[in-house]
């Protein structure tokens, strides 16, 4: 395998994550694994989450990948480098920006300034109903994010605070 082939690989892994990660979320952690998911979305003084347990659980997934790459089919191990990367790439910037996990910035302009408004309108959402902008490093335009909004708000499909959208 060439280098622009395994380039490739951990090129199409990490977007394929975006992908992956977006369906894991709207539908695993704001579904039937909200009660993991649940204490993201409420304030608290804790180091840690209990949804900090997704990433332990995705990190064994990601290991066994490695371990098959090495001892059976070589292109896992590039796709597990990829699903890594996606995974550093969602430490820095979701835990790291939106949050504030690690550091503290608060972005005033261009991409990042987007993908923390898109984040703080997911958050909008009072429970695991409705909501918006399920990706992790994807933002939406704010508009569009606060008229779905809106509308799910109207429509009773979620709890929205006031605050986000008015």
């Amino acid at each position: 395998m060439s280098v622009w082939e395994k380039l490739a690989i951990v090129v199409a892994s990490v977007a394929g994550m975006e992908l992956f990660a977006w369906a894991a979320h709207r539908y695993i952690m704001h579904g039937w694994g909200w009660a993991w998911h649940r204490d993201h979305h409420e304030p608290h003084d804790r180091v840690l989450e209990r949804n900090d347990l997704y990433a332990v659980v995705f990190g064994l997934g990601v290991m066994v990948l490695f371990l098959l790459g090495l001892f059976w089919q070589p292109v896992l191990w590039w796709v597990a480098l990829g699903i890594t990367v996606y995974g550093a790439i969602y430490t820095l910037v979701h835990d790291g920006i939106v949050h504030g996990r690690w550091f503290r910035w608060v972005p005033r302009r261009g991409y990042a300034k987007r993908l923390v408004q898109a984040h703080k309108l997911h958050h909008a959402t009072v429970g695991k109903k409705g909501g918006v902008s399920f990706g992790f490093v994807w933002a939406p335009d704010p508009a569009r994010l606060k008229a779905e909004l809106k509308r799910q708000r109207a429509s009773g499909l979620a709890t929205v605070r006031a605050a986000a959208v008015d």
